[in-house]
């Protein structure tokens, strides 16, 4: 089946009135102010239509460093993230805790009326995906999904390429996302990434972004996944760890398109060939997708040919589409659809190593 996108447009009559006032600032609350939540506010103090009216979060420290940045703002500050949804004139709210708690607190948003950024993956199990979709496809605020990497410019302009066929009909992807090291056992989210639980593991957590990728270059969702993965190296380290240090996938897709797909997080620094990237064969040739966007023809003596120059990215180019969507009227570069499906190909590889069997899409009975 095709990957179908469902843009929430708010330009219609039926959604028109939702669109904010020219000149508005939108109110907005960031729930979660670690690593990922920070960074998050930072870019939306850099909208000129946002204020920031509250943050979030259980951590004292990490709240106080939050309301120290949206000083200018004067945000409220909560360590219960009901109060930030029940409050009624917070029109936005970014969710970025632990991936167990996105589905939920998103749900919550949206079902009060909030427009919504959650961070990937939107969920860590197929139900709370399943809710979440229903949520968003039953709401009719904008609900964005933090795989920023559809904000990238030369990615896209190399997808449409793809599209039209500059590398022929797509027959298999190579993709790997290889770290230097575990993440910190002491760091800020020590407590919480090593439990599967919570975190997901490596794959739905971080991953999440690179399958997406794969899945918007094919065109598609996967079909059925099969693989491996292990503790190799960081054996009870930290005590209790219950998440892979490394992976290896195959998925099928429509048209028996493959993707070979790795993770590890003990590639050394300087290691040739990098800790990532896409390579996408078709039957013309292959593009290096995440570097260069530059296509290299199969046949003997052929040139290499660039599918999209090299472009000035704007690191908060994902928030600056929120509230673009929201003020605008603008379509989502990842609505509830293409979140979803990441999170679902994540959930699926990690299904087919943790089952050691051939797992499928179909199994999930989710209705995108």
């Amino acid at each position: 089946m095709e990957l179908k996108r469902r843009s929430f447009l708010l330009g219609s009559t039926a959604a028109g009135s939702l669109l904010a006032q020219e000149g508005e600032r939108l109110t907005t609350a960031v729930i979660g102010t670690g690593n990922r939540g920070s960074y998050l506010l930072s870019g939306v103090l850099e909208q000129p239509n946002a204020k920031v009216s509250a943050v979030c979060d259980l951590k004292p420290d990490r709240l106080d460093k939050a309301a120290t940045a949206a000083a200018k703002d004067n945000p409220a500050t909560y360590s219960d993230w009901r109060k930030v949804i029940d409050r009624k004139d917070i029109q936005v709210v970014f969710v970025a805790t632990p991936p167990h708690l996105h589905s939920e607190m998103a749900i919550a948003a949206l079902q009060a009326g909030k427009h919504v950024y959650c961070e990937k993956p939107i969920g860590v199990t197929p139900a709370q995906v399943r809710d979440l979709v229903r949520a968003a496809k039953a709401s009719k605020r904008v609900f964005m999904a933090g795989q920023q990497m559809r904000s990238y410019r030369q990615m896209g302009a190399a997808v449409k390429r793809i599209r039209e066929g500059a590398i022929g009909d797509v027959i298999w992807v190579k993709a790997q996302r290889h770290a230097t090291a575990d993440l910190p056992h002491d760091g800020s989210s020590g407590d919480w990434y090593f439990d599967v639980t919570k975190s997901g593991g490596y794959l739905i957590e971080q991953s999440v972004h690179n399958l997406d990728a794969c899945n918007w270059a094919i065109g598609a969702h996967p079909q059925r996944a099969c693989g491996f993965g292990a503790i190799q190296l960081y054996k009870n380290d930290p005590p209790g760890r219950t998440i892979f240090d490394c992976s290896s996938l195959t998925y099928e897709y429509p048209n028996g398109v493959k993707l070979s797909f790795t993770q590890n997080v003990f590639h050394p620094r300087n290691l040739p060939s990098g800790g990532q990237y896409i390579y996408v064969y078709g039957t013309k040739g292959a593009v290096d997708l995440m570097t260069n966007a530059t296509m290299y023809p199969l046949e003997t003596g052929g040139t290499p040919t660039v599918l999209a120059e090299k472009q000035d990215e704007y690191r908060h180019a994902h928030i600056t589409a929120l509230y673009d969507c929201i003020t605008k009227g603008a379509a989502s570069p990842a609505d509830i659809t293409v979140g979803a499906t990441a999170a679902l190909t994540a959930i699926l590889g990690h299904e087919a190593m943790v089952r050691q069997t051939v797992t499928k899409w179909s199994d999930f009975g989710i209705d995108l």
